[in-house]
């Protein structure tokens, strides 16, 4: 089982606005507790960008090019990575970490051929469905992360956080 001491859990989020798009990394204990948090500066492709990337330009920006750099740059390594955008599930390509996607209510509750749920706190999660042996990874966060636990709470305050950071360049 895993040291809950030492059980870190990230909470990723992307945040689009007039500034382009950013992302905002926590990460907490397994009590939800903050350790560390890390932010991007505004990412804003170009139109030919965003002609040549077309349906794939989302998905780059959120996984490759701003989770990536967010987990690069932590000094505390999280364990597993949460997040609510689906976008965001193929960071899981570029990183060694499970990335899970809480699910949401408006995604039907039974697992699909291709996609593995399960729960973690007191959410329901996706894997990546290219990493379904993640699944074994989780069983030690299963054990460490409380059953009542709000795994969609940290992510509305990394979301908050992100907000505050736009508002605040937007000052300076």
């Amino acid at each position: 089982m895993a040291n809950k001491n030492r059980f870190h859990i990230g909470f990723l989020r992307v945040a689009h606005s007039d500034l382009g798009f950013v992302g905002g990394l926590l990460v907490t204990n397994h009590l939800g507790r903050p350790l560390e948090f890390q932010c991007t500066t505004p990412v804003r492709p170009n139109k030919t960008q965003e002609i040549l990337y077309g349906p794939t330009l989302q998905p780059f920006l959120y996984s490759e090019l701003i989770g990536k750099t967010l987990i690069e740059r932590l000094n505390v390594k999280p364990d597993v990575v949460i997040v609510q955008q689906e976008s965001l599930l193929d960071l899981r390509r570029e990183i060694e970490t499970p990335v899970v996607c809480v699910v949401t209510g408006d995604h039907s509750s039974d697992d699909l051929p291709d996609q593995v749920c399960l729960q973690l706190g007191s959410e329901k999660v996706r894997l990546h469905n290219e990493f379904l042996d993640d699944a074994q990874k989780l069983e030690s966060a299963q054990k460490v992360v409380p059953g009542n636990a709000d795994l969609s709470e940290p992510l509305e305050r990394v979301k908050e956080a992100l907000q505050e950071t736009l508002r605040a360049g937007a000052v300076a």
